[in-house]
């Protein structure tokens, strides 16, 4: 097998010829649109840039990474897709093997760490499975176990099947807080798909602020602010769906969407106004069932909700998934 891999920074570089066919081919969440990543990072307090690597004159996989700066010109490449939780932070051709993948992930590494340059340190990767931390595994790679993920798997015909199948006491809180949603008419509810009705900067305010009231994950997280034109232009895509409260004079109360994918949708984002702030209680419990109903309906195979609240989230028939991180000096990437 002939392998080329180029590295190119969406900020700036056009995006490739193969890169709209490969995406769907692979079956790629909408965080991989090329344009959207170049916004993301025009935005980041990190680059990311992409990696290609192409078989036999095709491409085949790519990989994500952050530039991750530090004090004296140091960088780590953190291999992530930075708004895509719990996925691994690359994708390849179903048609590759577990062996070519390997070969192509070696060979990536390899021209990332030559672009980041003499200050690079190595590559840090986040959200592993077992079957992804197998192929960075090896001499003088360190995997450990990080914080994993919650994924529903749907065996359900409808809304009411996945609530009957929760325990008694989720049950029977989250029958009465949907009732008391949809009795309140002080609650204006929409979800849907390629919402143009919706601020970026709106949402931005309501996303930033809800993660800074709520701090950091526990893991370092290098991320910035998500950025006003990011959201803009996600929840104009035909495959993410949006849900927004607002209040009768039309204020945002809270906002959450769906990556939709034919086999694992990703909840994304969940941010709400506290009771302080004027926001409404019952709303992110609400949210699921409105997921579950878009999940259900299309007869998705299952539901990922990204890590953390690992509890919360078996209450709500998500059952974890296990992940890992790995690190990889440079040396040993070459």
């Amino acid at each position: 097998m002939s392998v080329s891999v180029t590295v190119l920074d969406p900020r700036h570089d056009p995006e490739p010829a193969e890169w709209s066919t490969f995406a769907k081919a692979a079956r790629l969440h909408a965080a991989w649109d090329y344009g959207l990543l170049g916004v993301e990072s025009r935005h980041a307090p990190h680059p990311t840039v992409l990696a290609l690597a192409s078989a036999d004159g095709h491409l085949a996989g790519v990989m994500a990474a952050s530039m991750v700066r530090g004090p004296l010109g140091v960088r780590l490449l953190e291999v992530h897709n930075p708004w895509l939780s719990g996925f691994a932070g690359w994708a390849f051709l179903d048609e590759v093997s577990h062996r070519g993948r390997r070969l192509l992930l070696r060979r990536m590494e390899r021209e990332l760490c030559r672009f980041a340059g003499v200050g690079c340190t190595g590559l840090f990767y986040r959200y592993l499975s077992d079957e992804d931390a197998s192929l960075v595994s090896g001499f003088g790679r360190l995997v450990r176990e990080s914080v994993g993920t919650a994924v529903l798997d749907n065996r359900f015909d409808t809304v009411d099947e996945w609530i009957s199948s929760l325990a008694r006491s989720r049950r029977h809180s989250l029958r009465g807080q949907r009732r008391k949603i949809e009795r309140d008419p002080d609650i204006v509810v929409r979800f849907a798909a390629a919402r143009d009705d919706l601020d970026g900067a709106e949402l931005a305010r309501l996303v930033n602020g809800h993660r800074m009231r709520f701090g950091k994950p526990p893991l370092l997280d290098n991320r910035g602010p998500i950025a006003a034109e990011y959201l803009h232009e996600l929840v104009r895509r035909d495959d993410v769906v949006s849900l927004t409260y607002h209040d009768g004079s039309g204020r945002l109360l809270a906002f959450a969407n769906l990556l939709d994918h034919p086999v694992v949708p990703l909840y994304q984002h969940w941010s709400a106004l506290s009771r302080e702030e004027g926001g409404k209680q019952h709303l992110y419990f609400d949210s699921y069932a409105r997921m579950m109903g878009h999940v259900v309906a299309h007869g998705r195979p299952g539901l990922s909700a990204g890590r953390g609240k690992l509890d919360l989230k078996q209450s709500l028939g998500l059952q974890p998934r296990r992940r890992w991180a790995a690190a990889v000096p440079r040396p040993v990437a070459g």
